[in-house]
């Protein structure tokens, strides 16, 4: 809390590294890897014969991203950065130089105009999934990260969580409320006007047709961990392109497009319609705080509020951690520049931990 206090007073003047600090760092790709102490990272034989695979869509603070992928980092592992093309050059030439510096980091093949609550973020993940699916690296799961969130555990102990899957999917997935299903029984489209930086999608009084093929519509969120076989399931299959298709003119797809297609019957790793719903605290997909439900599922947010969702400060740090979740959202350094500092040493120490202690149970058997 005392941190917390500090941060208080100081936040006005936190500052950070910005995109061309990026550029700069990676311009030289050998002390670039060197100074980050990518050689050092521990990895273990589990870890290598469960690779797993990242969609990584972002569109700011370049800063923010090297951070994340440098804490979940593997060299066994392979990530796909789609970066929005409306982002800034600086920013886009800061992950090109990133990525050029991995073989096992590329940017995807087709990149989107990402508007907020549009099919085109969607169709974001979509292109990482289609790219990750020809890389080499015979992935066994994905997940999905935005530029704000942050890994909670390391690779070691996600490999471990996952292999407990076996095979299964893990995401929200839940029946939607009445106000939910607006989203996807009226048509929306694009209105010329502006919030923020962002064009606004709102909804017309145009009923929209019902779902191809009696689909059953879930709702969740942007979020998932899906298995290999999922993945290469949903992007052959016709039904799945129709239902994309019927998706276009609603809001926010992809909080219903995963939520449904893992509920539809014969999908590798389906989520049964008998198994009742799985809220974002049941999924350890996101931990996600809302400003509505602090002081009554989660204590109340220790940094700011951006659109009803906590941007998490540094007293949060063990709550976070405690909770059971593999990854949180939001984070960001000029909020609290120390939060995500001590959750990456905390992770790397985690990792070094496990990776040592498996090593010893090899030797002693």
């Amino acid at each position: 809390m005392e941190i917390g206090k500090v941060l208080e007073i100081k936040r006005k003047k936190i500052i950070d590294l910005e995109d061309e600090d990026v550029i700069a760092m990676t311009t030289n790709c050998q002390e670039y890897r060197t100074i980050r102490e990518y050689h050092l990272k521990a990895v273990s034989p589990e870890e290598e014969e469960f690779p797993l695979a990242y969609s990584l869509v972002v569109h700011k603070d370049a800063i923010m991203v090297e951070r994340l992928i440098h804490t979940i980092y593997s060299s066994q592992n392979v990530y796909c950065i789609h970066y929005d093309q409306k982002s800034s050059d600086t920013f886009k030439q800061a992950l090109e130089n990133l990525a050029k510096c991995f073989s096992n980091i590329f940017i995807a093949s087709k990149l989107e105009v990402v508007e907020y609550a549009y099919i085109s973020r969607l169709q974001a993940d979509l292109n990482c999934l289609s790219d990750l699916l020809k890389s080499a690296v015979p992935w066994k799961y994905v997940i999905n990260l935005c530029g704000q969130d942050f890994p909670l555990i390391s690779n070691f102990e996600l490999v471990y969580e996952l292999k407990r899957l076996n095979g299964g999917n893990m995401l929200e997935t839940i029946r939607p409320s009445s106000s939910k299903k607006e989203r996807f029984t009226y048509h929306h489209e694009f209105q010329k006007r502006y919030l923020e930086y962002m064009k606004v999608l709102e909804k017309t009084s145009i009923l929209k047709s019902p779902p191809p093929h009696n689909i059953e519509i879930f709702v969740g969120s942007a979020y998932f961990v899906l298995c290999r076989a999922f993945v290469q399931y949903i992007l052959g299959n016709s039904q799945v392109q129709d239902f994309l298709e019927w998706s276009k003119d609603t809001y926010s797809p992809d909080e219903h497009f995963w939520a449904t297609l893992v509920r539809m019957p014969g999908v590798p790793g389906q989520i049964s319609r008998g198994a009742g719903d799985i809220t974002d605290l049941q999924s350890k997909t996101r931990l996600v705080k809302w400003i509505y439900h602090e002081n009554f599922l989660y204590p109340p947010c220790t940094g700011i509020h951006l659109r009803s969702v906590c941007i998490y400060g540094s007293a949060e740090i063990r709550w976070l951690l405690n909770h059971g979740h593999w990854f949180a959202n939001k984070f960001d350094s000029k909020v609290d520049p120390i939060l995500t500092k001590c959750l990456a040493e905390k992770i790397a120490q985690q990792q070094n931990q496990w990776v040592g202690l498996a090593s010893e149970k090899r030797v002693t058997h």
